[in-house]
């Protein structure tokens, strides 16, 4: 998608209105304990400043559901930013309304302030031109940073477009549609896909459409024992959804008429509950004891998909291969993440999905060896769909 940016506008004594993803996790004691999401939109924001534009960054935060909410205030990363920046942040009190006006026509050049949770009005999920509207009369130039919530239609992300002259794409925004839409139009090759998760349902979609442009894919999480069932394996307790049987059936075969391997696991690390304290064994994919689910690939998988990984030149990885949350479930998806790392080093292009991916990978210390991860599961999910994302349709071509 061929969208202007920042590079292609100048921001010199402008308001310019930017949405970014300020979404942070915070303690009970209201302290940031991940800024990710802030450090990645420092470009952007150093850039307008360093140019002499007038910033006003607006953001949400958690689940207020259309009111004021003191523990979702946008407060704490107000405070994070001026860090960072080294430079006063202005938090304003409210995201509309007089009084927010007159702080932002009071600005001056290379000064920011950063606007109140936008979803303590609910003006904001609903996308409601009043809203986006007075929102938009702030500013005179928009820039959308905040991939995370670009498959959202939000009166902040796509509803504002429609009141100002200018909307375009930040860097990190930039950026996000340069990896994932490079791996998906022009893929160097061979071209892998990696997926887990628990559910076939929510990847249906993404496979679909990757099976009309990958060479490889490789399969893990639980959803792979809709497609052992499928193939008339027996699985055990492991989770199954029965209701996609035929759909897991009809996505094999449409790999086979596509000539895409789709490989599945050949063994995997089985117990009687998904614990941290269960006692685990590693089972052949037909072995599974009735009394045991699986939790993860298992070694000779891992061996396999790392081999595959390695000869691979472009790789989009979306869900873990297992319960990575719980330490002695995660060995196969921090295999993954390691065996990424590995080709990352050898030239490849390594991208990884928001969400749990990410996570993994992050928990791995494996982030910086990637090529790229992206910064919103959801929205990187439906882009992998080959679905139209609102917040990035919306912007100036």
């Amino acid at each position: 998608m061929q969208k202007k940016t920042l590079s292609d506008i100048s921001c010199t004594g402008k308001r310019v209105l930017m949405r970014v993803d300020f979404n942070v996790p915070l303690d009970e004691s209201r302290s940031i304990t991940n800024d990710k999401r802030i450090i990645e939109a420092l470009p952007s924001i150093k850039q307008v400043l360093e140019s002499g534009g007038r910033l006003i960054l607006m953001s949400h935060l958690g689940r207020p559901k259309g009111r004021v909410a003191e523990e979702f205030s946008l407060t704490p990363v107000a405070e994070r930013l001026s860090e960072l920046l080294d430079t006063n942040v202005v938090m304003a009190t409210d995201c509309i309304g007089t009084e927010v006006m007159q702080q932002a026509l009071h600005l001056q050049d290379g000064d920011v302030m950063l606007l109140e949770n936008l979803r303590f009005h609910p003006g904001e999920e609903k996308n409601d031109p009043e809203f986006a509207k007075e929102l938009a009369s702030m500013g005179e130039i928009y820039v959308n940073d905040a991939f995370g919530t670009a498959h959202r239609a939000h009166a902040s992300t796509e509803g504002i477009c429609h009141f100002m002259p200018v909307s375009v794409a930040g860097f990190l925004m930039e950026k996000e549609l340069r990896y994932l839409g490079q791996s998906l139009d022009k893929p160097e090759r061979p071209f892998l896909a990696i997926l887990g998760g628990a559910k076939i349902s929510g990847k249906i979609d993404v496979l679909e459409n990757l099976l009309d442009k990958v060479d490889t894919v490789l399969v893990g999480g639980a959803m792979i024992f809709t497609f052992f069932r499928a193939q008339g394996i027996d699985t055990g307790k492991s989770l199954v959804e029965e209701d996609r049987i035929e759909l897991a059936k009809r996505l094999l075969d449409k790999a086979r008429e596509k000539n895409v391997r789709m490989l599945l696991p050949k063994d995997v690390v089985a117990a009687r509950e998904c614990s941290a304290d269960a006692v685990t064994q590693t089972v052949a994919v037909d072995s599974i004891p009735a009394d045991m689910m699986g939790l993860d690939i298992g070694p000779k998988t891992v061996a396999a998909y790392a081999n595959e990984i390695l000869n691979a030149r472009t790789i989009v990885w979306n869900g873990p291969m297992g319960v990575f949350e719980i330490e002695k479930l995660s060995h196969g998806t921090i295999a993954i993440a390691q065996a990424m790392a590995d080709a990352t080093a050898k030239g490849t292009t390594t991208i990884v999905g928001g969400g749990d991916s990410a996570a993994a990978v992050m928990k791995a210390g494996l982030g910086a060896a990637m090529t790229h991860i992206s910064t919103g599961g959801g929205a990187s999910l439906e882009f992998l769909e080959g679905k139209e994302l609102p917040g990035i349709a919306a912007l100036n071509d």
